[in-house]
C-alpha cells in the first residue's frame, strides 16, 4: 500500500509576500491561512526593523519567526546602517532574540569591494558565533543587448563557493535561466532554505509568481526534498502586489499553501 510521508520541515510565509500590506498584516494573514510562521524581509516598514514589536506580533499572533531575511537589496541600502557586516550582525542579533533559525543573505554586490573579498571567511567566522544558520541566496545576471552583467561577487550563483548553507530561489532560477532541479541536486544537503515562487523567464524581470503559474519544477522539487527527508524551511515568497483586492491577495496566498502542502509529502510504499 502508498503511505505519504511528511517531512518535519516548516512552510513559511515571507512578509514581502503581502506588500503594499505591511510587516503586521503578513502576521494576521499567516495566522488566518495556517501557515506554520513567517519570515520577516527587513526593509523599508519600520515594523520589519523593530525587534520588540516582532517579539509583540509574535505572541499577539501565536505564529513563530522562522527566518529573518537580512536587508540586501538595493532599495534597503540605508537599512540597519550601510555597514553591509553589521546589517549581517543586526540580522543574526535579531533572529536569536525572535528564536529565528535562519538569517537568508544575498552575495555582495560588486562595488562592495571590501565585503565581497572578504565575505566568505566573514561569514564563516560569523557561523562559529550563533547557532544561527547564514544561508546565502542563489541570485542572477542581468542581461542588455546581447550582453551578461553580474552585479554580484564573488558571483551570482553561490554553488561553487564554499558555502555550508545555501537558499534556493525558484524566481531567480527562472530569471537567470537556471536549471532549478539540477542545482538543487549539486547543493545536496547544503540546500537549507527555499524560496517558493514561480516565473516564465522574463528578461531581467524577477516574477516571484505563486507556484505553478510559471515554468519552474516546484512541484518536483518539494516532491524530492520531501523524499530526502528535508528539515529546512518553505518559504513562499510571492509577489502579490497587482492584486485589485485584499480577497485576491489572499487567494493567492492561499493557492500558494495549498500547492507547498499538496507537493512538500513523499509517497512511500508499504507492504
Amino acid at each position: 500500500m502508498s503511505d505519504i510521508r511528511v517531512p518535519s520541515g516548516k512552510v513559511a510565509l515571507s512578509t514581502a509576500s503581502v506588500y503594499p500590506e505591511r510587516t503586521p498584516d503578513a502576521f494576521e494573514l499567516a495566522a488566518r491561512l495556517g501557515y506554520d510562521g513567517v519570515e520577516i524581509m527587513v526593509g523599508q516598514d519600520p515594523v520589519s526593523q523593530d525587534v520588540e514589536v516582532l517579539q509583540r506580533l509574535r505572541d499577539h499572533y501565536q505564529i513563530p519567526i522562522l527566518a529573518v531575511h537580512a536587508p540586501c537589496l538595493l532599495v534597503t541600502q540605508r537599512v540597519w546602517g550601510r555597514d553591509p557586516w553589521m546589517k549581517l550582525r543586526r540580522a543574526r542579533e535579531a533572529a536569536e532574540r525572535l528564536g529565528a533559525q535562519t538569517v537568508v543573505v544575498h552575495p555582495p554586490f560588486r562595488w562592495q569591494r571590501d565585503y565581497a573579498r572578504e565575505f566568505e571567511k566573514g561569514l564563516a567566522r560569523m557561523r562559529e558565533e550563533t547557532d544561527v544558520v547564514f544561508a546565502v541566496e542563489n541570485m542572477f545576471p542581468l542581461r542588455a543587448r546581447g550582453n551578461e552583467v553580474v552585479p554580484y561577487a564573488p558571483d551570482w550563483n553561490p554553488i561553487d563557493y564554499d558555502f555550508p548553507d545555501v537558499t534556493l530561489d525558484l524566481s531567480h532560477t527562472a530569471v537567470s535561466g537556471t536549471d532549478a532541479m539540477e542545482m538543487a541536486t549539486k547543493l545536496g544537503d547544503r540546500l537549507a532554505h527555499l524560496h517558493l515562487a514561480d516565473g516564465v523567464g522574463t528578461t531581467n524581470k524577477d516574477e516571484h509568481l505563486v507556484p505553478g503559474r510559471g515554468s519552474q519544477p516546484c512541484a518536483p522539487i518539494l516532491e524530492r526534498l520531501a523524499g530526502n527527508g528535508y528539515q529546512g524551511l518553505v518559504v513562499l515568497e510571492i509577489n502579490t502586489r497587482k492584486a485589485t483586492s485584499r480577497s485576491e491577495r489572499i487567494e493567492d496566498l492561499t493557492e500558494a499553501l495549498a500547492f507547498a502542502r499538496l507537493h512538500f509529502a513523499a509517497s512511500s510504499t508499504a507492504s
